[in-house]
């Protein structure tokens, strides 16, 4: 049982799983980096220098006003998030469009690594028997 589990442990599409899933993960923080400090900047200086990610609704409870999302949560108030939403959101479709890219450059190398060789053009030795018959045909018929 024991190699059957190291059998299965260093089959290549299990570590390749392995290898995507730490990239996926490193990829994910920087996406977040991405969004948090670069694109919400810009959508709050468009939206009036709005925090986009700090926007919620207070659903109940008491929360004093003009406290940031973290106050929020710690002060225990029903809160809805919809920045923090919204954010997760652009999140997915940066990360979304970047898979996409990279599905379609992996699917493009598949095809030119599928794609047959181009064949050697034919080396051209002599005649061939046909031609040489027909050859001594031809001068028999015109002689």
């Amino acid at each position: 049982m024991l190699q059957e589990f190291k059998d299965f442990i260093a089959k290549g599409n299990v570590m390749d799983l392995a290898v995507g899933i730490i990239i996926g993960a490193a990829f994910t923080a920087i996406v977040t980096s991405l969004v948090t400090d670069l694109i919400n900047p810009i959508i709050g200086l468009i939206l009036g220098g709005i925090d986009f990610t700090s926007m919620y609704i207070v659903l109940a409870g008491e929360v004093p006003q003009g406290i940031g999302l973290d106050a929020a949560r710690e002060a225990g108030a029903a809160i809805f998030a919809y920045g923090a939403f919204v954010t997760a959101i652009i999140n997915f479709l940066i990360i979304a469009f970047v898979v996409f890219m990279l599905v379609k450059f992996v699917n493009r190398l598949k095809a030119v690594a599928e794609k047959p060789d181009d064949v050697a053009p034919e080396v051209k030795t002599g005649p061939s028997e046909l031609d040489v018959l027909i050859e001594i045909r031809d001068r028999l018929s015109n002689s």
